[in-house]
């Protein structure tokens, strides 16, 4: 896990032409998106469509991904952050636990930028994993080039669950999604492109990152 610095971040949604600034306290996020290896030996399941230890973890729903959480917690010993029922799509966030969690999405573009203004930290080939140069399949976690703060694979390889709801009154309980993908044209793989899903949809493009507060 890696500090990150308090600061402010402004999101911005193309399709609403709406834009809005978040102020974040100092956090912690992972170095890297949760890989194949750490979700298997927490969970015992291996649901990626490509086999690998050091693959991220993809095919996992938002919900498989606050489970997680909650697992990791509970095996560090760490009080965990989510409340949820077996089966149900309404998770509470307990803000005073200080296990692991997914980003906020505002969280995840300040961590993504690491201080940097333009749509991305660096030159694309250099820091990510998109269509044109990941011979259209998912890569080993840490191949690419870190952004200042450290943080790897923000950009490309697997689009990244958050925590937030989307737009509630337009598409109900769908969650954010950022960082594009292995599979995504350049211009996806931005770091403030926002995209959405059902938080029980799995494809093999999709895995998620660690937070804590």
């Amino acid at each position: 896990m890696i500090a990150i610095p308090p600061g402010r971040v402004t999101l911005s949604d193309r399709r609403t032409q709406r834009s809005w600034t978040v102020a974040l306290p100092a956090y912690r996020i992972s170095a890297f998106p949760v890989t194949q290896e750490l979700y298997a030996a927490v969970t015992g399941e291996r649901p990626s469509a490509a086999r690998g230890d050091r693959l991220p973890v993809e095919s996992v729903s938002w919900l498989d991904a606050v489970r997680f959480c909650n697992a990791l917690s509970e095996r560090d010993g760490v009080r965990p952050v989510y409340r949820l029922e077996a089966d149900a799509e309404d998770v509470e966030w307990d803000t005073g636990a200080d296990g692991y969690r997914l980003p906020t999405e505002a969280e995840w573009e300040h961590a993504c930028r690491a201080g940097s203004t333009g749509p991305r930290y660096g030159p694309i080939d250099q820091i990510g994993w998109y269509r044109g140069n990941s011979g259209e399949r998912v890569h080993e976690v840490g191949g690419k080039r870190p952004n200042a703060w450290g943080l790897h694979d923000t950009l490309g390889n697997v689009w990244e669950w958050c925590w937030d709801v989307y737009d509630a009154e337009v598409y109900g309980t769908y969650r954010v999604l950022r960082g594009g993908g292995w599979f995504d044209e350049h211009w996806s793989c931005r770091a403030s492109v926002r995209r959405r899903s059902h938080p029980t949809f799995r494809v093999d493009d999709v895995g998620f990152r660690l937070a804590r507060s």
